[in-house]
């Protein structure tokens, strides 16, 4: 080899290794197939405690959402604090015990990551599960007993459900929560098809492309939709971004992921 052509061969070895040493992390490509999820409906009464089927709706649409993405329909359990009335759907009844030990199977026959979805009311203490409250520690330890350091998403549709963040948030998750932990969320009404930051999610999650995607896209349509009907103050949704997580999240629609702007960053 001559001293030219080594010297090209090592400037092109330089710059290749440089460029890989900037590149950006890319997000898993394997797909959903293999990932557990759990999606509850927390409760069946509006804010005025009349009867509402929003957030069985959002679980119902929700779980549709995600096989579309590619989730096996085996590996999506649902739970509803009014099982019988969904029979099409076949919820478990939603008790943390269940949920928990539902997780804990699924986990236990898939190997990729999970997912956990709710939607409920809630308070500054948790999320309301029929006549019971999830508290953010009890939460946590669900799903780090079922999860472990598998690329997790968790995302928490309720009022103060930001009161998660701290609880849930590492290196190998992605939270999302529909409000700060000192904000109410909305539309939880008695004839709301959805609260607020379901409909958003319903209708970014074709297109978003990624789970990082989605919590940017979410935010804004949220924030959107209240300064349009006039609601304050903003419930701000809150974004946890765990240091290794989005290069592990699945992609859909050829979209690579990207953490959104303004998201809390986890090491």
């Amino acid at each position: 080899m001559t001293w030219i052509s080594r010297q090209f061969l090592l400037t092109v070895l330089a710059v290749a290794a440089a460029m890989g040493a900037a590149a950006p992390a890319v997000a898993s490509t394997a797909g959903f197939g293999d990932w557990a999820a759990v999606v509850v409906a927390g409760d069946n009464r509006a804010h005025d405690g009349k009867h509402s089927e929003a957030f069985d709706n959002a679980r119902r649409d929700v779980s549709a959402e995600l096989e579309q993405l590619g989730f096996a329909a085996d590996n999506v359990d649902q739970f509803s604090i009014e099982p019988d009335r969904h029979p099409e759907t076949h919820p478990g009844p939603a008790s943390a015990q269940n949920i928990a030990n539902a997780l804990w199977d699924l986990s236990n026959r898939t190997t990729g990551g999970c997912l956990l979805y709710f939607s409920s009311h809630g308070s500054p203490q948790g999320l309301i599960l029929g006549e019971t409250v999830l508290q953010p520690g009890e939460l946590a330890t669900m799903t780090e007993n079922a999860c472990g350091d598998r690329p997790t998403v968790v995302i928490v549709s309720a009022c103060y459900s930001g009161v998660f963040v701290p609880a849930l948030a590492a290196p190998n998750r992605l939270v999302i929560t529909a409000a700060r932990s000192d904000r109410t969320s909305f539309g939880c009404g008695q004839d709301d098809k959805y609260p607020y930051f379901d409909t958003c999610v319903l209708s970014r999650m074709p297109v978003a492309g990624s789970f990082p995607n989605l919590a940017d896209a979410v935010r804004n349509c949220v924030s959107r939709r209240e300064r349009e009907t006039g609601m304050r103050p903003p419930s701000e949704p809150q974004v946890a971004v765990g240091a290794g997580v989005a290069a592990a999240l699945p992609v859909w629609g050829g979209m690579a992921a990207r953490q959104p702007s303004g998201a809390i960053g986890v090491p």
